[in-house]
């Protein structure tokens, strides 16, 4: 098998999950899930392959399962600024805070605009409505991936598979 499909398997599995997952652990209006699966990946598969993973499982969530747009404002700026944040310090708290960073603030930020363009209405939003919920799932997040991520990193396998991403932790 090739790096390359190695890669895209590995990427499929972690979209697998954030779909599977993300509705099952859900709690009204906050999804921690995608944040566990976010820093997760963030930490083994950098930046580029977990944002591909964020829009693949927004879209999926958006057609499949009938969630609004804040399925995509809500997990790809958090995936990105995640996968940056984890490569920028190489530790899993840099990924911590580039997932609160991005989900819980720009993307809670950027869901009002949105939500406004999709209802077609802006009755009843303002600017701050989505980031206490985004803000609560993404720190329950992250404190669920931070323990999962302390236990996955001390298996070889994972380790191997950071290193074919992004060249494992320095």
């Amino acid at each position: 098998m090739t790096m390359k499909t190695r890669k895209w398997t590995f990427l499929a599995v972690m979209v697998a999950l954030d779909v599977v997952l993300s509705p099952l652990f859900r709690v009204e209006g906050m999804a921690p899930m995608s944040s566990v699966v976010n820093i997760i990946a963030a930490c083994i598969m950098g930046p580029v392959y977990t944002t591909i993973m964020a829009v693949a499982c927004a879209i999926i969530r958006m057609t499949m399962m009938g969630i609004p747009p804040l399925a995509l404002t809500g997990a790809v700026f958090g995936a990105a600024l995640a996968g940056l944040g984890y490569v920028m310090t190489r530790r899993a708290w840099g990924a911590a805070v580039g997932e609160i960073i991005g989900t819980g603030i720009i993307g809670s930020l950027l869901s009002y605009p949105v939500m406004v363009w999709f209802t077609g209405t802006h009755n009843g939003l303002y600017w701050f409505l989505y980031t206490p919920r985004f803000i609560g799932a993404t720190l329950i997040g992250t404190v669920v991936s931070l323990i999962v991520l302390n236990r996955l990193l001390k298996i070889q396998m994972v380790r191997d598979l950071q290193t074919m991403f992004i060249g494992g932790k320095q």
